[in-house]
């Protein structure tokens, strides 16, 4: 029996991860990239595409197609997900995550250069594919093999590059851009995260144990009594097949997926959101940095009532507070309900990405967690890149952004019944051993 008075590995929301920090600050890094590179630097490099390269053509007409460009791009990444994913089962999370990201950096160089709207295309597909290979498919299954348990409180500090990537890289994006053109402005980010990625591959581990440590920084007594044990001969839990035919796969990926759907739409466009609702563009932008610094402090507070709480209760609580935010947003539409929604959008982002790693990391546990991820993303991927098409159809139908938030606010309320359909810790294997000691 575990002693009582000593708390178990699931219910520690302390901070003491050791080496396992080193894992957390790659995982920040490939985060912070992910945002600028994907999802809110397109709120400059869109329209500074369109000045550079649109020839002319009226930005109401083009803006709209190149949105939908992405929801393609999007969906081409189904595939190459699944693809990445099996590439994971064989390589592990550091090479993977390692070569992703280089392969990212050179997209991001190569969509710089792009002056058609096919290349831009190409360009946008690549960097879409390869950093959420880096940072979600790669990077995630790092932080399930390194903090099985403590993935709550972990991701906490991770997603917090996805904060940093809000505050401070539509700024520096813009800023370089500004001073060098579009193509070299594109092509100094891409350079870093290539250098990055080299460094990565030598200094990261797939496992706690090639670095000397056990999962979650334990002891060697509270591992073998906490934690299922495996062998090397050991049968893989999960196969494509019998993944698809499992209910709980499906329901984890719609729900992230919608939750995905709703940030990238948000965050994508928030400077055109802010714009409309009257603030100057550069204050725009600023209210973008404000939303991403509150963000830090949504991203630990919601990683910590994971831990604490666990992860269906920090989800129902998420989801209620962010059908809150964009509702004042939408039924204010004005410059004050900016203000308020940046600041509690600003929580509700910070929350959103936790929750894509540690959802079905506390479904489906870290055994075979590699195969239960190369389904899970692409399907999840599937449902967050309508977004674009729900933000640009926004546009065509009402030239306003604003009848996007009322969808978005529906499907967030579809969450809210989902998450509440199935047991979250059904087949992780570390819990039930906690089970077992009478815990």
């Amino acid at each position: 029996m575990a002693d009582n008075k000593q708390k178990l590995q699931s219910e520690n929301t302390k901070s003491n991860f050791g080496k396992g920090w080193l894992i957390i600050f790659y995982s920040m890094i490939m985060f912070f990239f992910l945002i600028g590179f994907s999802i809110d630097g397109q709120n400059i490099v869109i329209d500074q595409w369109i000045n550079a390269n649109g020839g002319g053509a009226d930005p109401t007409e083009l803006k709209p197609q190149l949105l939908k460009l992405a929801m393609y791009a999007g969906f081409i990444g189904v595939v190459a997900y699944f693809v990445i994913g099996r590439i994971l089962v064989k390589v592990g999370g550091r090479a993977l995550s390692a070569a992703c990201l280089a392969l990212a950096g050179a997209s991001y160089i190569y969509y710089g250069h792009s002056t058609t709207t096919t290349g831009y295309f190409i360009g946008l597909t690549l960097v879409t594919v390869f950093i959420n290979g880096a940072a979600y498919i790669g990077g995630g299954n790092l932080v399930t093999q390194w903090f099985p348990k403590k993935k709550g409180l972990a991701n906490g500090y991770t997603t917090m590059g996805h904060n940093l990537g809000s505050a401070f890289y539509v700024p520096l994006i813009s800023g370089l851009i500004g001073a060098f053109g579009i193509a070299k402005g594109m092509m100094m980010p891409g350079i870093a995260a290539i250098i990055i990625a080299v460094i990565a591959y030598f200094i990261i581990r797939n496992t706690p144990q090639e670095r000397g440590m056990y999962p979650d920084n334990v002891s060697k007594e509270t591992y073998e009594s906490e934690y299922a044990q495996e062998t090397e001969n050991d049968e893989p839990r999960w196969t494509v097949a019998k993944l698809l035919k499992t209910k709980e796969m499906w329901f984890v990926a719609i729900i992230i997926g919608i939750n995905q759907l709703v940030t990238t739409g948000v965050m994508s466009q928030m400077v055109p959101r802010n714009i409309e609702l009257g603030f100057a563009p550069e204050k725009a932008v600023w209210l973008m940095t404000v939303c991403a610094v509150v963000g830090v402090c949504g991203s630990y507070g919601f990683g910590w009532l994971d831990q604490k709480l666990g992860v269906k209760k920090a989800v129902i609580m998420f989801l209620v507070w962010y059908c809150a935010a964009l509702a004042v947003n939408y039924v204010l539409n004005s410059m004050l309900g900016g203000y308020i929604c940046v600041a509690m959008v600003g929580v509700a982002i910070g929350a959103a990405a936790n929750f894509m790693t540690s959802l079905p990391a506390s479904v489906f546990g870290r055994q075979s967690f590699d195969v239960v991820y190369s389904i899970y993303f692409p399907v999840m991927q599937i449902v967050l890149m309508m977004n674009y098409y729900i933000n640009a159809k926004a546009l065509e139908l009402t030239g306003s952004l604003r009848g996007a938030y009322l969808v978005f606010i529906g499907l967030l309320v579809v969450n809210v019944v989902l998450i509440n359909c199935f047991d979250t810790k059904k087949y992780n294997l570390d819990y039930k051993r906690e089970e077992e000691l009478g815990a």
